[in-house]
């Protein structure tokens, strides 16, 4: 039945109900007015809903005689009433009068009828409470209403399109799952027929189908979305052009305007695609159109659309729209970076859902695994891998050879990915062969692969040997944890279990979730003895791999729940039982490796085949059993593991033979009871090796011994007695071995062997030794020479200073007072940059190598609290300055070693703010090098500290902040800060302070900026320790003070806040504070702390001052390189000819090329030059520009000093001799750490030229040089000044090491009696004891 296209009735047209025009009622019914009660009011509209309910279209006398009443019904008495009942019962009566009078109806007016089809609507509502007593009315009339297509009569109105939005929207939000289906069958016939028989949608129409589409609604009533859904599926050939209208209104027209949906075009888009594509028939051209669009961020947007479209499961838009496919494959090259990743990631997708495509992608694929963005090579793998592991038919043999080359890639992440994707796969395929043979088969090659990567000599990689020390520390960790299952139960027990499983949680994938997972795990050990025992098993040295199979899979079962299919819990107990089960490793594999190994020595194995040769491949293998010895020791007893080493030690592989030992060392244990015959063989081989074997072997031979025979005393005073005789000065390249194993000696049986060591201490190792130079040696000008090229003598005396230390730290007692003397012999090693007898016989290379032995050695020593307390101020600043050395390796190295201790937390505190020194490195990948130390000494730090909760009672020892103080104090005495008020050097003074201060306030964790604050305004409290009565010195201690709180209140607005606690100020280097002492003075002027602050660049000087009149530095001065600075170390001005420029050229390009390198090829280097009056003037011309446009240095200048010019380092002064004889003879140089000569200590005043600090070199280059003249004297690199001008230095207390002298040789024999018997000789009185 339908109103649509009838012609009215005339007899409604009249609106007559009969012939006297009175309102006739059902029988029983009385006459509704407004004068009765609601109730009766209802009670009567029931009647009368039941009448017409019962009336049909062919009661045409009914039909006549209750016309007036449904006239009446449609009253605004009724349309309006308050009572909801009575709209209700109206409502289901006007929706029967459409029934029974259809085709016609018996109103004529279209505003009537747009109130009554509005009022019919809003009672629709009622739908929502399906448990209203109501609900039955409601839903007969939606029936009534969807069965006779009433609101088809709308049509006629010109307004019709307000009912039908009010009609759809109304159905929309009451729809609810309480719902049943005919419910949702009604809605959609009412509405597909308002659709379906219209003139056509309008877009307001549209968008209130459609935003129940928009995933903000679908996510808040899901039925809403379903009824659209259904609507659109059952309207899609009428409501297609609708569709396609309004997104080329949106996407190629731009129109936004048109609809309150146009910002979520691609999200209807992808929801109208998954209802029916068919909708989409016209949009699809529009995306490729906007696919090439000229904005970056559109196309991103399309191309995540067409990802889902095309990757869905069920779609088939790739085949049925090639142009759009192709085009979007066009994608994978975008040239903006998102894009390209964003189609990457599409791949998964589409190879898992769609295997057919696979072909498409395959090569696109190949070109994004070398896309230069490393995210878009890593999601590349993350792709393959990803649908590999979803079913290995959906990738290629090709396709896995793009994560092959990936295990290659130059970047850890992507390697990372790589290696572990594959290493997935063949778990899944080859292990638990879950595809059977063939796909087994198909990834076999994948074992190898990794194992060939794994065993790499590369610093960022997980290396085999890196797997199997975590594997070995993860097994001991567990090993503790049953130990502490076999104690009682107390307090501390229960605290170190739970410490231990905290720090097994940490060695597991997501830490977080893992401590849960092992606290259970824990729990189920204590409940479960025979579970413990298998653990047990596992992890004993003895176990083998079948049986570790056996203990995995047992313990798996009793951990195996068959009502739980997926258990996270048994996933990480799996993960942890093959992280410590001995799956590769058992005693069958050494043998096996070592039977490799002897074919490779017999020379039958084939390994010239594989392109290895044989000496390399035992080489290889006696490295990978070196490593097994560490971790799977009790694997390699047995006689024929030990037979083939010991004729690995009777090679002449000095390698081969030093692997050998140490595999002896760590497994050898049992070999002294179980194989005599082992025994009696190796221990001539280890004396030999001890007493003439390399360094590397002497001290493993050593080590070997005391670790694994009994009668260690009698076999290490067999080789100390004969070492200790035959020790002669005269033939060095014999002593180096001979030095390794007595020290060692003395280290691992000081008991015995300290006492005869002293002697040799101070009969050889200082008086012929250290106190001689018996060779001059090679006057290069190279401040590194690489180990091959040094002198015997001078590895002779790196090794005996290391000796000193090994018999230091084997004694851990200064009851001799030897290490005081020790002590000071290393500081005047350092103060003489290395020439302790300063009779100028030793290369500068060769000093390079003594100062870097004497800071390590210093270093060294403070890692034992018994030699930390003794090291006075001044030693620990000439120790840190060694991290400023002129040369490149010494910085290096010394940093490396520092970084190394304190990682291992062997280092006090005070020796991390050594790295501050480190902002004034001249190379920036030193400094760069620098901070990363920085960052993990103090994340290592605070973890310890969180890990630990007995560390709090050694915070003043572990806190990073605590670092503050010692590096204020450190800075007060850097040797370059000579002046309080000097702009540039408190530039510098800002700029070490904030290398250090910006890594520890990356994060305010408890307060720590105000802590730091606090600390510095206390240190203003005190007094310098080291000079307590020196004002200038205390004076230097505030300014840095002040420099300190300027940077931490710039940087931090965190830091007023009150400090949690009181700082504890080390009292080794400031004093306690004065009850009374009130210090609110600020020592840096307000336009000082403005140009600190904004940075005004600093004026460019030649860099590089020697002597200072302040301590000793231990280090020479250098600049900060440039990309032009030549790393020549050749004497320029010794050879200014056209062939030595030439060379410093080349270098120079090399340098630049490089950025960062050796001395030989430093980047930084230091040339001294002449007056140029006195150079001449064909010589001249062969210094590059920067050297010649500083060289013009004024008369009176040239005069006093020899300059340094800018950009240079690594190149000595010119030597007496070889000054211009047209020229005054320039003084020589001096020593650093030494007062001027006596003429010039009595002349105590001075030009403000002249007192111009000079200084140390390490300021940065700028990028702008002075002109011919703007040399500054304070920079220059001067010798002595005999002409008085040089101010004296204070008396004073502190170190000021040019204050003392070193005494003559004459004193040597007294200084050595001295040695001998405690006493702190003269020789070495470079400071005062504390």
């Amino acid at each position: 039945m339908d109103f649509a296209a009838q012609p009215k009735p005339a007899a409604a047209l009249g609106g007559v109900g009969s012939a006297d025009g009175k309102i006739a009622y059902p029988p029983g019914v009385k006459e509704i007015t407004d004068k009765i009660t609601t109730d009766e009011m209802i009670k009567r509209l029931k009647m009368v809903v039941k009448t017409f309910m019962d009336m049909d279209q062919d009661s045409e006398d009914e039909k006549q005689q209750y016309l007036p009443l449904a006239l009446h019904l449609a009253s605004e008495f009724f349309l309006r009433n308050p009572n909801k009942d009575v709209r209700l019962l109206v409502a289901c009566c006007l929706a029967d009068i459409f029934r029974i009078y259809a085709p016609e109806a018996p109103y004529t007016s279209h505003d009537k009828l747009k109130d009554i089809f509005l009022f019919i609507t809003r009672q629709l509502k009622g739908l929502e409470d399906t448990k209203s007593p109501q609900f039955n009315r409601y839903f007969y009339l939606l029936e009534n209403l969807a069965w006779v297509k009433s609101y088809n009569i709308c049509f006629e109105l010109e307004d019709c399109n307000e009912i039908f939005i009010q009609l759809f929207r109304t159905l929309f939000s009451v729809i609810n799952n309480s719902h049943n289906k005919k419910v949702q069958m009604h809605m959609l016939d009412l509405m597909s027929s308002i659709i379906m028989e219209g003139d056509g949608v309008t877009q307001e129409l549209l968008d209130s189908i459609l935003i129940n589409l928009i995933p903000a609604h679908k996510n808040l009533n899901k039925q809403s979305f379903d009824l659209a859904k259904g609507l659109l599926k059952r309207t899609v050939q009428t409501i297609e052009a609708c569709i396609a209208n309004f997104f080329n209104q949106v996407l190629v027209l731009g129109r936004s305007s048109v609809s309150d949906l146009s910002e979520h075009v691609f999200d209807l888009i992808q929801e109208l695609f998954a209802i029916d594509p068919h909708l989409l028939l016209s949009v699809m051209p529009q995306l490729e159109f906007k696919l090439k669009s000229n904005d970056g961020e559109e196309r991103l947007a399309v191309v995540r659309l067409l990802a889902k479209l095309f990757g869905s499961k069920d779609s088939d838009l790739a085949t049925q729209n090639r142009p759009l496919w192709q085009c979007f494959l066009g994608r994978f090259n975008d040239i903006h970076v998102p894009v390209r990743l964003e189609s990457v990631k599409f791949a998964s997708h589409c190879l898992m859902n769609h295997p057919d495509l696979a072909k498409d992608l395959t090569e696109y694929l190949k070109v994004r695994s070398h896309d230069p963005e490393e995210a878009i090579r890593h999601d590349v793998i993350v792709t393959i891998i990803t649908a590999a592991k979803r079913d290995l038919a959906l990738v290629n043999d090709q396709l896995l050879g793009f994560v092959r080359e990936r295990t290659l890639d130059k970047r850890w992440r992507v390697r990372k990915e790589a290696m572990m994707g594959l290493a997935q796969l063949y778990k899944k395929y080859c292990l638990h062969g879950e595809a059977g043979k063939e796909a087994a088969e198909k990834v076999s090659w994948i074992k190898d692969k990794l194992l060939h990567i794994y065993y790499q000599n590369s610093i960022d990689d997980k290396a085999l040997n890196e797997m199997w020390k975590c594997q070995n520390m993860l097994r001991s960790h567990v090993r503790e944890l049953l130990d502490l299952h076999k104690q009682p139960t107390s307090e501390t027990n229960c605290s170190a279990m739970f410490g231990k499983l905290m720090t097994i949680a940490k060695n597991l994938p997501d830490p977080g979730k893992a401590q849960d997972f092992v606290k259970k795990f824990n729990q189920v050990l204590g409940d479960d003895e025979k579970l413990r025992s298998q653990l047990e098993l596992l992890i004993s040295p003895t176990c083998s791999c079948k049986q570790a199979d056996v203990c995995v899979r047992e313990i798996a079962r009793k951990l195996a729940n068959p009502k739980q299919p997926t258990n996270p819990f048994l996933e990480m107990v799996k993960f942890l039982l093959e992280r410590i089960a001995p799956v590769h490793i058992d005693s069958e594999a050494i043998s096996a490796l070592v039977k490799l190994m002897n074919k490779s020595i017999e020379g039958t194995a084939d390994d010239e085949e594989e392109g290895v040769s044989p000496d390399t491949a035992i080489r290889s293998g006696l490295e990978l059993l070196k490593v097994l010895s560490f971790t799977h020791p009790t694997s390699f007893h047995s006689a024929e593991t030990y037979e083939s080493l010991l004729q690995c030690l009777r090679m002449e592989d000095d390698k081969v033979a030093e692997a050998a030992i140490q595999i002896f060392r760590n497994t050898g244990h049992k070999i002294e009871t179980d194989l005599p015959q082992i025994r009696s063989t190796l221990i001539p081989i280890l004396h030999q090796k001890a007493k003439r074997g390399t360094p590397h072997q002497a001290k493993q031979a050593v080590h070997c011994i005391h670790a694994i025979f009994t009668n260690k005393e009698v076999q290490l005073a067999q080789i100390f007695e004969p070492l200790s005789r035959s020790l002669n000065a005269d033939v060095p390249e014999q002593l180096i071995t001979p030095l390794v194993s007595l020290g060692h000696i003395s280290m691992l049986a000081p008991d015995q062997f300290a006492s005869p060591m002293k002697s040799v201490v101070a009969n050889f190792i200082v008086k012929d030794l250290l106190m001689n130079d018996r060779s001059t040696g090679e006057k290069n000008g190279k401040l590194w020479s690489p180990d091959e090229e040094v002198s015997p003598e001078v590895l002779a005396k790196v090794q005996a200073i290391k000796l000193l230390v090994r018999w230091l730290l084997g004694m851990k007692n200064n009851q001799s007072k030897s290490a005081n003397s020790t002590l000071r012999l290393l500081s005047a090693m350092l103060v003489s940059e290395g020439d302790l007898t300063e009779q100028k016989r030793i290369s500068k290379s060769d000093m390079s190598r003594l100062r870097l032995a004497a800071g390590s050695a210093i270093m060294k020593l403070a890692q034992e609290p018994c030699y930390h307390e003794i090291i006075t101020p001044e030693q620990f600043q000439l120790c840190a300055l060694v991290i400023n050395d002129e040369c490149y390796q010494v910085r290096q190295i010394f940093a490396q070693k520092l970084h190394k201790a304190l990682v291992k937390l062997l280092l006090p505190l005070e020796y991390m703010a050594i790295f501050a020194l480190c902002a004034k490195d001249p190379v920036k990948e030193r400094r760069a090098h620098a901070r990363q130390c920085l960052l993990k000494n103090i994340s290592i730090r605070r973890e310890y500290i969180k890990q630990n909760p007995m560390a709090t009672e050694k915070l003043l020892s572990l806190l990073p902040e605590y670092v503050v103080p010692y590096m204020i104090h450190l800075l007060a005495h850097d040797p370059d800060f000579t002046r309080s008020q000097d702009v540039d050097q408190l530039r510098d003074i800002k700029e070490c302070l904030w290398f250090m201060l910006e890594v520890l306030m990356t994060k305010n964790e408890n307060n720590s900026h105000a802590f730091m604050k606090k600390m510095a305004e206390n240190i203003k409290l005190t007094k310098d320790a080291q000079s307590p009565d020196e004002s200038k010195t205390n004076e230097k201690l505030y300014t840095v003070c002040d420099v300190a709180l300027c940077v931490i209140n710039s940087k931090s607005a965190l830091c007023n806040a009150d400090s949690p606690k009181d700082p504890v100020l080390p009292m080794k280097f400031f004093t306690q504070p004065e009850k009374d002492f009130c210090n609110d003075k600020s020592y840096i002027s307000e336009e000082t702390r403005v140009l600190l602050l904004t940075g005004k660049p600093k004026p460019t000087g030649v860099l590089g001052a020697v002597n200072k009149p302040l301590s000793a530095t231990g280090r020479k001065p250098y600049v900060r390189s440039t990309g032009t600075e030549t790393g020549s170390n050749i004497n320029v001005n010794s050879e200014l000819n056209p062939s030595t420029g030439n060379r410093s050229r080349e270098q120079s390009s090399e340098a630049a090329e490089t950025g960062v390198s050796e001395n030989e090829e430093n980047p930084v280097m230091i040339i001294s030059v002449t007056p140029a009056k006195n150079i001449d003037p064909v010589k001249n011309k062969e210094i590059n520009s920067d050297q010649a446009t500083q060289g013009n240095i004024s008369s009176d200048r040239g005069k006093k000093r020899t300059v340094t010019a800018a950009g240079a380092e690594n190149i000595q002064q010119k030597t007496d001799e070889e000054v211009d004889e047209s020229g005054p003879p320039a003084p020589s140089k001096p020593k650093r750490g030494r007062r001027p000569k006596s003429e010039s200590q009595g002349n105590a005043t001075k030009t403000d030229d002249a007192s111009k600090p000079l200084g140390k070199g390490r300021k940065r280059a700028a990028g702008s040089q002075e002109g011919p003249g703007g040399l500054e004297a304070g920079n220059a690199k001067a010798p002595k000044l005999q002409d008085g001008a040089k101010k004296a230095a204070p008396a004073e207390r502190q170190i000021d090491l040019q204050s003392l002298k070193l005494l003559r040789r004459h004193s040597l024999n007294t200084d050595l009696a001295d040695f001998k018997c405690g006493i702190a000789p003269a020789r070495w009185l470079l400071m005062p004891c504390p």
